[in-house]
């Protein structure tokens, strides 16, 4: 591979704030992080908490708005409208905002979280949903997408900026989507196949679907479930092979 095309930086990020209270142990780990704000997890005690964690470690704060849907955390699609949605979704991001100024810092991005950022990357309905939220805030915001999604493409129309998200411990589709739940082989459970599955992305922008096939891929950040069982142990391991090949973690 040319140097010209490798990476030598990227980003990692976790979903946290929703309840699992093991933000102290990822925190040193990542360089972004999605904080729930109480769609379908987390409170205004949960957010503070994340936010001076985050503040302290220097990590890049986003907001996880979901589906208003605590029961079924947020991983069901709801029959709500547009308007509702949205609203429901402006409220999410607002508190956190309230509470990133008490704290003197802003904004990084916005990640839909679980149903939502599915249906998001794959329906032009839900895609407007989540541009319209964008557009409310300013342009320095940014989205967390998926390469070749539908909202990513629609953000990049209206010059929104893009930060392109791979998983870390989870499969692909040969369409790029993630590899359901309730498919035996959704999550990469072991560490070392983790980072050959993440090193792999990073080295030849392509990933390695379920199928075998070689798709093409664009990785700006890279996403550890934060409710993974071995979310810390996955994250120490990346890290180690990540610093092994001379890739920086900002």
């Amino acid at each position: 591979m040319s140097k010209e095309n490798q990476i030598i930086s990227v980003d990692i990020n976790a979903d946290v704030g929703e309840g699992l209270d093991n933000e102290a142990q990822l925190m040193p780990f990542l360089s972004s992080c999605n904080i729930a704000c109480g769609g379908h997890a987390g409170n205004e005690m949960t957010m503070a908490s994340v936010v001076k964690l985050a503040k302290r470690h220097q990590v890049k704060i986003g907001a996880h708005p979901s589906f208003p849907d605590k029961a079924n955390f947020g991983r069901l699609a709801m029959d709500i409208s547009s308007e509702k949605l949205l609203g429901s979704l402006k409220s999410q991001v607002n508190n956190l905002i309230k509470i990133l100024k008490a704290e003197n810092e802003l904004l990084h991005h916005i990640k839909p979280h679980g149903a939502l950022y599915n249906l998001a990357n794959t329906e032009k309905t839900y895609a407007e949903v989540v541009i319209s939220l964008m557009k409310h805030y300013d342009k320095s915001v940014k989205l967390y997408a998926p390469y070749g999604s539908i909202v990513s493409k629609m953000a990049e129309k209206n010059g929104i900026t893009v930060i392109y998200e791979v998983f870390a411990d989870r499969n692909y589709n040969d369409d790029l989507t993630l590899v359901s739940r309730s498919h035996p082989n959704a999550l990469i459970e072991d560490a070392a196949e983790l980072s050959d599955h993440v090193l792999f992305m990073l080295q030849h922008h392509k990933v390695k679907t379920i199928s075998g096939t070689e798709k093409e891929i664009k990785v700006d950040t890279i996403c550890i479930h934060g409710d993974h069982p071995q979310a810390e142990q996955h994250l120490q391991i990346l890290t180690a092979e990540l610093n092994k090949k001379g890739i920086q973690i900002k």
